[in-house]
């Protein structure tokens, strides 16, 4: 994975550390009651089992495999209400189900699409800090030969299971504030279906890439 790439998704995401190796597998991933760093603790598992094998699972198949974990990460009805904004409230219901759909679709996609390698990552998983009544994950993501780099999860708990809502670039850049500003500026444009459009052609063009030799 070029470090452009990391940089890609780390925009688009999303105490002592103890350092991860690609060990874990999509089987029997996530509990219902785990604690929010072993959630993802769990997803980096798999993150980094999808990267090593990347090149023999292709695009497809690193879709295939990351798609429970992420589902089971991240809340993603609520990552795409918060990213949307105020007015999620005056789409009509059948388009507020595109966007539901092409935005898990899209999550899944970049994740496959940007970490399509391993060339000695490794991701910190630290402390666990409360914020509210909410609680905020801090990670380091440490590419081989380059500076680390700080993803932080904020996790909400939604019927015991907790989930990520938010990723925080170096500690502070929501990613889910950049997508509303992003959305919005197309909503304005050309409506909720200008934004299903946008995303569905990004996922279009994920699939179409092929992997780095």
């Amino acid at each position: 994975m070029t470090k452009l790439s990391r940089r890609i998704l780390i925009r688009q995401s999303i105490g002592a550390a103890a350092c991860y190796a690609a060990f874990g597998t999509a089987q029997g991933f996530g509990q219902s009651s785990a604690a929010p760093d072993v959630i993802v603790r769990e997803f980096y598992d798999v993150l980094l089992s999808s990267m090593r094998k990347a090149r023999d699972l292709g695009f497809s198949g690193r879709y295939a495999l990351l798609d429970p974990a992420v589902r089971k990460t991240f809340d993603l009805a609520a990552m795409t209400r918060i990213s949307i904004g105020p007015q999620w409230r005056q789409i009509d219901a059948a388009i507020q189900t595109k966007l539901l759909a092409v935005f898990a679709e899209w999550t899944i996609a970049t994740y496959a699409d940007q970490f399509n390698g391993f060339d000695g990552e490794v991701f910190s998983v630290g402390a666990t800090k409360d914020s509210g009544a909410d609680k905020l994950v801090e990670t380091v993501l440490t590419p081989k030969g380059a500076e680390p780099v700080i993803l932080n999860y904020l996790m909400r708990q939604t019927n015991g299971e907790w989930r990520v809502i938010d990723v925080y670039l170096t500690g502070t850049i929501s990613e889910l504030a950049t997508r509303r500003s992003e959305f919005t500026a197309i909503i304005k444009t050309d409506g909720a279906e200008g934004v299903v459009r946008a995303l569905s052609k990004r996922v279009d063009e994920m699939r179409s890439k092929k992997t780095p030799k």
